[in-house]
């Protein structure tokens, strides 16, 4: 290899550092599935811990109707031991589903039974803001229109940030509804920044779900992580 050729190597595996220095650690979200009726919802994030290179993840079960998870219905693994070169941390989220079997079992979630894409955010699309959308079930006719309305204050340690989704729907003989979806006086900690990543609906057409993207400020730039408010109709 040439010098040339090294220099460049280098230089790009410093702009990669530089890069995950900045973003943190990214979580990736993953769709559990739903119980029969729609009433109960599962999802998880996992990913890697940007300084000990430890993998780590989460699992919840939010109960649509509420828009709250179950009693009991969070739980976490944390690994001991770094990965190794290739790996992406998904292990941690298959010893916590092995860990936590009967958690699913018990709340009749059914893996297979996942949500449908309503709404997908493409990246790079101009126009996607992640806090004003508009999207279509085709099935039933509905379009609906979400904005997501934030609220941000103080900074460094002091950060707080809470927000709610207004949801317009009109349906085929163009009776409109709206929804209020969220915990608006809920403020999260060190949370900077919110996205609306996808929609989900179960295949009964009654419980919607919003994939929900957060920034949470740390020390060397930001973390990616996922929550999710849901909508019982």
């Amino acid at each position: 290899m040439s010098f040339k050729k090294v220099i460049s190597a280098f230089a790009g595996l410093l702009i990669l550092c530089v890069t995950t220095l900045h973003a943190g650690d990214s979580a990736a979200f993953v769709d559990l599935g739903f119980s029969p009726d729609g009433g109960l919802y599962m999802f998880a994030q996992y990913g890697v811990k940007s300084g000990t290179l430890r993998p780590w993840a989460d699992m919840f079960i939010v109960d649509v109707k509420r828009n709250d998870f179950i009693r009991g219905g969070r739980v976490s693994y944390n690994h001991d031991k770094p990965i190794d070169a290739g790996q992406e941390g998904s292990g941690a989220l298959f010893k916590l589903i092995a860990q936590n079997a009967g958690l699913a079992e018990r709340n009749r979630i059914s893996y297979p039974n996942q949500g449908q894409p309503l709404y997908i955010a493409l990246e790079g699309d101009p126009a996607y803001s992640g806090e004003n959308i508009t999207f279509r079930d085709f099935f039933s006719g509905i379009f609906y229109r979400a904005s997501l309305i934030k609220t941000v204050t103080g900074q460094g340690e002091a950060l707080k940030s809470s927000f709610y989704i207004r949801l317009e729907c009109t349906e085929n003989d163009n009776t409109e509804k709206t929804f209020v979806i969220g915990t608006p006086e809920l403020k999260r900690p060190l949370i900077s920044s919110y996205c609306i990543k996808k929609v989900l609906i179960d295949s009964s057409g009654s419980a919607l779900i919003f994939v929900i993207e957060m920034k949470q400020e740390t020390e060397n730039g930001h973390d990616i992580r996922y929550m999710v408010e849901a909508l019982k109709f």
